[in-house]
């Protein structure tokens, strides 16, 4: 697991998608239509000044963020969106969508680790993870992985008792050679 706290995997995700909507609502100070996201999905001269995952992200779930159906996501309704991903979590889905994006902060092993262990971290099983489950996760990993270490190394300390292996004479003969030869005189 990546030596970050969740909160720091998970900001890259939350600040893409606040920078998406602030380039897409500049335009509107009122919010962001589904018009002016396709607009900006489709128009040559604004497609590349816009990240287009987070942009499809908006697009897609735009009924969803839209909570009082006016049909503009407002600053508030974005506001409340990136709260709630903060406090409630992602689903696999919502991460995955917007990992796509390449603009998360995420390598591809944190998000392949976060993927493979996802139901492992999603310690109240909702369906969602938070940055609290990911940094308990991750810890406890850590954690997991020093205990092995330990084990192994307390493991091969007792090679010692037994001579090394390029050796022709283990230690315990060399040991009783030694006590023989002390209680012979």
């Amino acid at each position: 697991m990546a030596n970050s706290s969740g909160s720091s995997l998970l900001a890259g995700i939350y600040a893409g998608l606040t920078n998406t909507y602030s380039y897409l609502a500049s335009t509107n100070p009122n919010g962001v239509t589904l018009d002016s996201i396709n607009e900006a999905r489709t128009d040559a001269t604004k497609i590349n000044l816009v990240n287009q995952s987070f942009a499809s992200y908006l697009q897609t779930n735009f009924n969803n963020i839209d909570k009082d159906g006016d049909g503009i996501i407002s600053s508030a309704e974005m506001t409340n969106l990136t709260n709630q991903m903060s406090t409630q979590g992602l689903t696999k889905a919502e991460l995955t969508q917007l990992y796509a994006s390449g603009t998360s902060g995420l390598s591809t092993s944190t998000m392949e680790n976060i993927m493979n262990h996802f139901d492992e971290m999603d310690t109240n099983h909702d369906g969602r993870i938070t940055s609290a489950e990911i940094s308990a996760y991750s810890v406890d990993a850590s954690k997991q992985k020093k205990q092995d270490e330990m084990r192994l190394q307390a493991a091969s300390n007792m090679s010692v008792f037994y001579g090394s292996e390029d050796s022709s004479t283990d230690t315990y003969s060399i040991l009783s050679y030694k006590y023989k030869d002390a209680t012979d005189s």
